[in-house]
């Protein structure tokens, strides 16, 4: 009997053979062409195949030379000089290799992605060692980042600057290591789970809106042929070798074309023109239209730019960078891109389209590149299935909708009135100052509550429990400057022992998890406060998104409370829900409140780091359900505000007694727009 161990052959599902994502595999192709682009974004509902056509990808980018035993995969052609293998030898014989996807999962450190460099033996034995990390391992490959919009904004940072610049490095306590770190950089997300900063979504060169076919046919092939996959994984793949194989043909002759296409004056305007009307920020954009531009090209089998290629780079670089807002979904009006193509056009010479212009990216006719079957888009065509960048996430947002939806007369609140249903309109947004959680927490990174964190300031030393992963020089010094003559130092440098490491302990700023309890009741509405309470905690979403917080929000109304929204880190759900929300009705405000801690409870349970802080709005009137004192018990011990909605001449002072019950801090809702003056010492007085 055979005791040696079998092999298990994995099978990719072929790039090929993805039904439809037209410009989602347009995208990914561009950046195969051609690393300047800059990576994809790709954005979409879950279960629409963004993770299988990335490791389909993968397989079809040509191999490549590496130094034998080099651990950061150096070229021998041109081996990285500062590699911390090498040096290498210029020319010497390489070995090659597929090109590899690595995946950065959710939950990495840094020292996992950049790599760790091992200060401890460095200063006790005098050796530089290094560890590499993710990046390291992705160099001239492909780094795929699922669920980037759920990563911690440092490594984000740091695995941008690392795309963008081509190199990592590695710093600690005035020792450093560099690499080359040189990747097609892809990252997923459902917008639904949360969203990116504005200034990391511009770090992306192309973005993508990708979302399931609602055509019946579409849709029938999908299964049908993931169900041919799934039971013959070999057999699937052989059917597609051909396409494959004429699309990895494809790719290596558009890049070796890539570098000699040439950019016009009059393109390179039409581009510059394109961006400023769309009022991007900055230049990124158009850095990256024109590469992307190039690569279209390219791929198309011209050597110049055309104006069809500005418009496929411009639908895929623009959606993303158009954001005024975080609460705007990305998109692009591409009929104002077709006029201002035809506009930039009028009055030009044509542009020569060089010798490439009839040929395909390997020299055939374009309609045979790549091969393609019925019901697959394109690589290389415009879009013509789901997935549409250039098409929003929903409409564009109308009076009723974008962040200053209801105040298209300056401002002007919709009507109200307390029957059940009505639906109040919201005012523009405004800045409000900073509510924190009192105490120290060690939650998730972000920019509410002060924290014990790896990024903060250094606030003193301590004996690591473990692996030392921030040292303290001067504590370490500190503690082994007395133990010199016992330890027989005799030359200038000091003589160091495993337990004179101290590391830093640092303070920063964490997220939270802030639940928003909201009163939509019948007496909200009957006294024209929905509006100005809506705006309120559409304000406060707008905090909550940008100091990376969850949010949740539960509403009280009828009969009883809902969760209108679980806690989530998409701000953009939450002022969706917000805007939709429904008045009218009794005042349960026990009910409320009780199902304020049933979500907190289950919320400790499941990230039991982030710390709550319960936002209550509310006039104070309970006209139904339960007792008020008895559920405002159960948050005991939970960091509060009470925003103190009544108004008018005569005052109950209600939502006074209920601050003062749940020992929370009370603001009125007319000093919202000025509250720093009113929560300025907030973590005193709680």
């Amino acid at each position: 009997m055979s005791t040696g161990r079998s092999e298990v052959l994995i099978v990719t599902y072929p790039f090929s053979a993805v039904v439809g994502l037209a410009d989602l595999k347009l995208a990914l192709v561009l950046n195969a062409v051609s690393p300047r682009v800059g990576g994809v974004l790709v954005r979409g509902e879950k279960g629409t195949a963004k993770s299988t056509i990335v490791r389909a990808l993968a397989a079809q980018l040509p191999t490549v030379e590496v130094v034998p035993g080099c651990r950061f995969a150096c070229d021998p052609g041109a081996p990285d000089p500062d590699c911390p293998d090498g040096p290498h030898e210029p020319g010497a014989e390489g070995v090659a290799r597929p090109a590899v996807l690595v995946e950065l999962p959710v939950g990495a450190s840094e020292d996992r992605l950049v790599g760790s460099l091992d200060v401890e033996r460095a200063l006790t034995e005098g050796v530089k060692a290094f560890e590499p990390g993710l990046l390291a391992a992705a160099h001239r490959g492909v780094l795929y980042v699922d669920e980037v919009n759920l990563l911690h904004d440092h490594l984000v940072d740091l695995l941008l600057d690392a795309a963008a610049l081509g190199t990592c490095y590695v710093e600690r306590e005035s020792m450093s290591v560099r690499h080359a770190a040189r990747f097609l950089l892809v990252g997923t997300m459902n917008p639904e789970e949360g969203e990116l900063r504005p200034q990391l979504l511009d770090r992306f060169g192309l973005t993508v809106e990708v979302k399931a076919s609602r055509d019946p046919g579409e849709r029938a092939e999908v299964v049908r042929r993931r169900l041919a996959f799934d039971a013959d994984a070999p057999a699937f793949a052989s059917r597609w070798a051909a396409e494959e194989t004429a699309l990895a043909r494809s790719i290596v002759a558009a890049r070796a074309r890539v570098s000699a296409v040439r950019l016009p004056d009059a393109r390179l305007r039409q581009i510059a023109t394109v961006c400023a009307e769309f009022e991007v920020d900055g230049l990124r954009a158009d850095l990256v239209t024109a590469n992307a531009a190039m690569a279209h090209a390219a791929w198309q089998g011209r050597d110049t730019v055309t104006t069809e290629d500005v418009r496929a780079a411009a639908r895929l670089a623009l959606p993303h960078r158009r954001r005024r807002d975080p609460f705007d979904a990305p998109g692009l009006d591409e009929e104002l891109l077709d006029e201002l193509l035809r506009r930039t056009s009028e009055d030009e010479e044509p542009d020569d389209p060089g010798p490439g212009n009839d040929a395909g990216p390997d020299g055939t006719p374009p309609d045979a590149q790549p091969p393609a079957r019925p019901e697959d888009g394109d690589p290389a065509g415009d879009a013509a299935s789901s997935g549409r960048p250039g098409d929003p996430a929903g409409p564009e947002p109308g009076p009723a909708e974008g962040p200053e939806a209801g105040s298209a007369q300056a401002g002007a609140p919709a009507a109200e009135t307390g029957a059940a249903g009505q639906i109040a309109g919201v005012s523009a947004p405004y800045r409000v100052p900073l509510l924190e959680v009192p105490g120290l927490g060690e939650g998730a990174v972000g920019r509410r509550s002060r924290s014990r964190t790896r990024q903060g300031r250094s606030i003193g030393a301590r004996r690591p429990s473990g692996p030392v992963r921030d040292l303290h020089v001067m504590a370490t010094v500190l503690a082994a400057a007395p133990q010199q003559r016992r330890r027989g130092r005799s030359g200038p440098g000091l003589v160091l022992r495993g337990d004179d490491l101290r590391e830093a302990v640092r303070e920063g700023r964490e997220g939270n998890l802030v639940l928003f309890v909201v009163d939509a009741s019948g007496s909200m509405a009957a006294r024209k406060r929905m509006t100005a309470v809506k705006t309120a905690v559409l304000s406060l979403l707008l905090d909550a998104y940008q100091r990376r917080d969850k949010v949740g929000l539960i509403t009280f109304r009828g009969a009883g409370a809902q969760v209108a929204l679980p806690p989530t880190s998409s701000v953009e759900a939450g002022a969706a829900r917000l805007r939709s929300l429904p008045t009218g009705g009794r005042t349960p405000l026990a009910a409320g409140l009780t199902r304020a801690a049933e979500v907190l409870r289950v919320e400790r349970l499941r990230d039991p780091a982030r710390r709550p802080l319960l936002v209550l709005v509310t006039d104070g009137r309970a006209t139904a359900g339960g007792d008020v004192d008895r559920a405002a018990g159960l948050l005991s011990g939970t960091a509060s505000v009470v925003v103190d909605c009544e108004n008018g001449p005569v005052r109950l002072g209600l939502a006074v007694r209920l601050a003062s019950r749940l020992r929370a801090r009370l603001v009125s809702l007319d000093s919202m727009a000025d509250l720093g003056a009113v929560v300025r010492d907030y973590r005193k007085a709680i």
